[in-house]
């Protein structure tokens, strides 16, 4: 099992460059991050061992929040102790305030479990396909209230949920839980995540995030309005009943916010690395898609072809990214770019492809 070290992958006792994972912008390892926590750590101590609405609450968490409302341009946040819990959450407070639920078909565990809590009958949909969910959503009845449940950006392709286009189907009184783990941050003109990416108001939208993809650090977040976080803070037992993320972590995540709402140069970065990959490998033969996330995942291989390319990849010192993503029929090699690959790496990876081809 591989596993990582501070220069990249350690695996069969060798240090290797790895295109996996999703810290996109390898804020993990930022020193003003760590500096950070630490200073949190030594104002407010480890662990604050209580619920939010007892004794747990600290300012680092409010000001997180703000931060985060300030980044997304959201009306509120509100932070919760993992990333997987916030549709949870969310979905918890919600029950039995939405007659249907429908999901796309390649959405994320978390969106799937979070399905099950809204209390009313849930039907998945082909993925990423409006016209479907449009017939679907006929067979309801005129006093139905949907919500539809999907993530933000996929992560095994790099794709966008087409917001707009459901919110042009979902009567006025749908709403959209968004499971937007990979996106915030990194679609979006400013990173705002998939809403902003698709131009959409946040009105009828509830977007989940992850802090400990792309902004670095920990924890989960849910952008949404003054009432929703009202129910999630009365009634989701998620939030309750859980003692809230350390605070050193929430302190190292409003350090993050902070850097990636002023640089701007990580960003371009990202994407200029991204455009010169998808280039050379288009260059080389190479159907790649142009999608919005920071992905670059190659057509399906044979298992032949694919045994063959992981070879290749570890005998030039790269760890071969080839998993099995979500619903995805079989595996695929998925490279995940970051701002920090330098030239050399991409080069190197783009020559192996290359030949391969």
């Amino acid at each position: 099992m591989p596993f990582a070290g501070k220069n990249g992958i350690r695996f069969n006792n060798r240090t290797l460059v790895h295109f996996s994972g999703c810290d996109y912008f390898r804020l993990a390892r930022d020193p003003r991050l760590a500096a950070a926590a630490k200073k949190t750590l030594a104002d407010t101590g480890l662990n604050v061992s209580a619920s939010r609405l007892t004794t747990g609450n600290r300012t680092v968490y409010l000001q997180l929040e703000a931060a985060l409302a300030k980044f997304f341009r959201a009306e509120v946040a509100l932070v919760l102790p993992d990333g997987y819990l916030a549709p949870l959450a969310t979905a918890q407070a919600l029950a039995g305030q939405f007659t249907h639920a429908f999901i796309d078909e390649y959405s994320h565990g978390a969106s799937q479990d979070a399905s099950r809590m809204l209390d009313c009958p849930v039907k998945k949909f082909p993925h990423r396909d409006p016209a479907a969910l449009k017939k679907l959503l006929a067979k309801c009845g005129r006093n139905a209230r949907p919500i539809l449940l999907t993530d933000g950006m996929f992560a095994g392709d790099g794709n966008v949920a087409p917001l707009r286009a459901y919110l042009k189907i979902l009567p006025r009184n749908g709403m959209i839980l968004v499971d937007d783990a990979h996106g915030a941050g990194v679609v979006g003109q400013t990173g705002k995540g998939s809403p902003e990416h698709e131009g959409v108001s946040r009105e009828r939208i509830i977007q989940c995030a992850t802090l400990s993809k792309a902004f670095g650090a920990f924890g989960g977040i849910v952008l949404c309005s003054h009432a929703v976080r009202e129910r999630i803070m009365a009634y989701s037992r998620s939030f309750v009943g859980t003692t809230p993320l350390p605070p050193p972590l929430a302190g190292a995540a409003l350090a993050s916010v902070k850097i990636l709402g002023r640089d701007t140069a990580r960003r371009k970065r990202l994407f200029t690395n991204l455009s010169w990959l998808r280039h050379r490998l288009r260059a080389a033969g190479w159907e790649v898609a142009e999608t919005p996330g920071a992905v670059v995942r190659l057509p399906d291989l044979t298992d032949a072809e694919a045994t063959r390319l992981k070879k290749a990849l570890l005998a030039a010192g790269i760890y071969p990214p080839y998993i099995k993503y979500g619903a995805a029929a079989r595996s695929t090699f998925r490279f995940v770019i970051s701002s920090e690959h330098t030239r050399a790496q991409l080069q190197t990876l783009a020559t192996v492809l290359a030949d391969f081809r």
